[in-house]
């Protein structure tokens, strides 16, 4: 019964996992990058004060996929369908497609901030870029594994 419930729920548990990812990717930078280490601010195009507001916005909209993402895995518990493996492949997935929209969408088309100033950016660039596209990599290996167990009809474990 359990694998029959997983099947039915394969998308619940990947963008449950996405959505907390995201937030949790949203999370950790707000916290690391932006309180305590200083680095920037959500929006850096104004003034101290509006750069704070846009760190609080930031913050709240984290928070909000965080929870909304465990909000799905209790339904999902609650069904007896909630595939750990399947998830831990969409945190991945949703950390990393967040971390590379930020460094390059918001960091380099946008330019709202970088994640550093008065340094050689390249650096943080290529470690930000790269773990972004190894986070969107395992998570797809994993999302693909788990989408071929299921096509296969396989009886699946609670992995």
């Amino acid at each position: 019964m359990k694998g029959n419930n997983r099947y039915n729920h394969l998308s619940k548990n990947l963008w449950s996992g996405f959505l907390f990812g995201l937030g949790l990717a949203a999370f950790v930078d707000e916290m690391v990058f932006h309180q305590l280490l200083h680095w920037h601010h959500f929006y850096d195009k104004s003034s101290l004060a509006i750069g704070l507001v846009s760190d609080g916005f930031f913050h709240a909209f984290s928070w909000f996929a965080t929870i909304g993402g465990l909000f799905i895995v209790a339904d999902l518990k609650r069904r007896d369908a909630f595939w750990v493996s399947r998830w831990w492949g969409g945190v991945l997935l949703g950390a990393g497609v967040f971390q590379l929209y930020d460094g390059t969408i918001q960091h380099k088309l946008m330019r709202i901030h970088q994640i550093r100033y008065e340094v050689d950016i390249l650096p943080y660039d290529l470690v930000w870029n790269i773990t972004a596209i190894i986070m969107i990599v395992i998570g797809a290996i994993l999302l693909r594994k788990t989408g071929k167990k299921a096509i296969r009809g396989v009886n699946l474990p609670n992995g």
